[in-house]
């Protein structure tokens, strides 16, 4: 998409009137999408800046992570994503209890979209993604960094055993951001910005659903911190293990059991929690 644009598609029903509401007049929408413009300029220089580095130390062109940034100024919230990590936000509907509204889009293989686009780019390699992984490797679709995914130069500067097959010169991955713009109202409680780690285990519903209970129940408490521990016990639940033999194991090695999880819940009463688990 380009810069400074709005993903009104990308979300439905009451989320899409939401993000059209706030932008009411022409001026409003230039100021929105100069924000969501500078956000998605940093994000560039910033990655220029990694990829020299990894040109002076080539095992960097190995890495890469997903970003999520979000702005909040008054009752505007911008985002800029780029990978799977995810904002939802807590809302009251005329139910009793709170719902989820996805704001941002995951960028990984599960989307369909995102797998035919990176065919289209590269019809003359039929492994372009392969065992649900781009080129066998990252679930993920954009991402910063990963420079063995973007040029072919950047994949010969490794080691053999950590190369891809490169089939031309088009980026497998890119770090093109989907940026968005969303206005708060009273209806709005919590926004819960996390990894995908904690979403192998919730959906949007029940990481609500489990953060509503536990302020309820236990006002003084960390949210944040139950729900990675709540990740942690049933990875260890889904592996066979206690839960003590799991968080026993050095966090390097636990990623064969369960992801980095990273949560930051922000009340919008002025509460902010943050807890995360290698």
């Amino acid at each position: 998409m380009g810069l400074g644009s709005f993903e009104d598609k990308q979300i439905c029903g009451k989320s899409s009137e939401r993000f059209e509401h706030s932008m009411n007049s022409p001026m409003e929408t230039f100021q929105h999408s100069g924000v969501l413009k500078a956000l998605s300029e940093g994000l560039n220089k910033t990655e220029e800046t990694y990829l020299k580095m990894a040109n002076l130390k080539p095992e960097l062109h190995a890495m890469g992570s997903c970003v999520l940034v979000m702005l909040m100024n008054g009752e505007d919230v911008y985002l800029m994503n780029v990978g799977d990590s995810r904002a939802i936000l807590a809302l009251k509907t005329g139910s009793s209890n709170l719902i989820p509204l996805q704001l941002t889009m995951d960028h990984n293989v599960d989307v369909e979209e995102e797998v035919e686009r990176i065919r289209q780019e590269h019809p003359d390699d039929d492994e372009a993604v392969v065992k649900e992984r781009v080129k066998g490797y990252l679930k993920v679709t954009r991402a910063f960094g990963a420079g063995f995914l973007k040029q072919p130069r950047w994949n010969d500067a490794l080691y053999d055993i950590f190369r891809i097959n490169y089939v031309g010169t088009s980026p497998y991955i890119s770090s093109s951001p989907s940026l968005y713009h969303y206005k708060l109202s009273p209806d709005d409680k919590f926004l819960v910005l996390s990894s995908d780690g904690l979403y192998q285990y919730f959906t949007n519903q029940q990481v609500v659903s489990e953060i509503e209970w536990f302020i309820a129940s236990f006002p003084d408490g960390d949210p944040a911190q139950h729900l990675v521990e709540q990740v942690l016990i049933r990875a260890a639940e889904k592996a066979g293990l206690e839960f003590h033999e799991l968080v026993e194991i050095p966090s390097g090695e636990r990623r064969m059991y369960h992801d980095d999880v990273s949560v930051i819940i922000i009340s919008l009463e002025g509460r902010i929690w943050r807890s995360f688990s290698k």
